[in-house]
């Protein structure tokens, strides 16, 4: 491997360099946000050269005190940080569009037609190993959060609380988790800036910041129905997707299944396990959604509204980024927000346990949680094998539904 290096970027990069630079990521880019950003440093810093090392670790720290998926701002940051905004649009959508173009052609095979039944046992099987999933990620979650709450009792404990909130709303609540993230945000802002008034001996209260109004979105009256409504689940889940990729969720379930009855429990779960195998952001597992609503074009629409947060947040904000990740209001607002999120992941466990429908599927569950939890096995290794077993229950004749 050869030495980081610690240049600053070349005034310009060639449009064509990032494109085939990103496109390369996005199409191998399987194993989620780590897989991302080890490919994103290993060339921008380690090859090329293009970012310093600390600048890099600068960029992380920042797109993941923005909503939305971190790994797909990661990588459309770096993009804009060599070429500005014609390089972040070229980079953002070549690293997104292998993997959204393979995630709605597997979308169509699963949704349409008379796929065999090894394919839907494959589908079943996969699906059944979706919530170990969550608990794995959940729990990988864990120790950094914890470790920025600190070491005093009350920070801890509200921590413990913040979570409990988190997982109890993703586990029993379905929408009004949105509610419960913004609240426990607002509560550890409020807790804070009491914090700072008591111990500001001069009578000054300072700036001490305001939290974004954005995520208020998602306490609006939502669309009634057709292409307006899956416009606007998707924009939640692009805006709202706090913590990485699995808390979009307990966000998009109850919208796509309960409200709008675009898919089944068991179409929902597919669509979470392709999101997981197939390379790229997990949120792009809105385009099934997207696809089970409206086909293609609702597929097409379900992603660029998920996306389009991510863009304009990345590209308005990039200049300010030193200043967001010391804006008091704002690491306040995510010290709150981020252990709900992770007890939401959890919490998604449990409806999408329950919406499993045969015992063989609770044996595979079984299984992936030995796998993810006993034998250290990846993600998508998991997954995969999952998917290996679901045919080949299939083939032995187990009913699929």
């Amino acid at each position: 491997m050869e030495p980081e290096q610690e240049r600053t970027a070349p005034s310009r990069v060639g449009l064509w360099t990032i494109a085939r630079s990103w496109g390369r990521i996005g199409a191998l880019g399987f194993g989620g946000p780590p897989a991302h950003i080890a490919m994103l440093r290993q060339l921008c810093v380690t090859r090329r050269g293009w970012i310093a090392a600390e600048e890099f670790e600068h960029g992380i720290a920042a797109t993941n005190l923005l909503p939305g998926p971190a790994s797909t701002q990661l990588a459309i940051w770096s993009a804009w940080r060599l070429r500005g905004t014609a390089g972040a649009l070229v980079g953002g959508l070549c690293f997104i569009v292998p993997g959204l173009v393979l995630i709605i052609a597997l979308a169509a095979l699963f949704l349409t037609g008379n796929p065999p039944d090894w394919l839907l046992g494959a589908a079943a099987g996969a699906g059944a190993a979706v919530a170990a999933v969550a608990v794995k990620a959940a729990v990988d979650l864990i120790p950094a959060s914890w470790q920025r709450a600190g070491v005093r009792r009350a920070a801890r404990c509200r921590w413990l609380g913040y979570f409990t909130a988190g997982a109890t709303a993703a586990a029993l609540t379905g929408p009004w988790l949105v509610v419960v993230l913004i609240a426990t945000g607002l509560i550890e802002v409020a807790v804070r800036t009491a914090g700072m008034l008591r111990t500001d001996r001069t009578g000054r209260t300072g700036r001490t910041g305001r939290t974004s109004a954005w995520p208020l979105l998602a306490v609006l009256p939502p669309a009634t129905g057709g292409l307006a409504a899956l416009i606007w689940v998707a924009l939640k889940v692009g805006a709202l997707s706090y913590g990485g990729g699995f808390v979009i969720i307990p966000l998009m379930q109850t919208d796509a299944v309960d409200r709008y009855h675009w898919m089944t429990d068991a179409q929902f779960l597919n669509a979470v396990a392709l999101g997981q195998v197939t390379p790229g952001p997990v949120v792009q597992t809105i385009a099934v959604v997207g696809y089970a609503a409206a086909g293609l074009t609702g597929a097409l629409l379900a992603a660029l509204a998920a996306f389009a947060p991510s863009f304009a947040m990345v590209i308005a904000g990039a200049p300010r980024f030193d200043k967001l990740r010391t804006h008091h209001g704002i690491q306040a607002f995510l010290s709150g927000a981020g252990p709900t999120v992770i007890g939401a992941i959890a919490g998604s466990a449990l409806p999408l346990a329950l919406a499993l429908q045969r015992p063989w599927q609770y044996a595979l569950l079984a299984a992936a949680a030995g796998a993810l939890f006993a034998a250290r096995r990846g993600v998508v290794t998991t997954l995969l094998g999952a998917g290996t077993l679901g045919a080949a229950a299939a083939a032995l004749g187990l009913p699929l539904t």
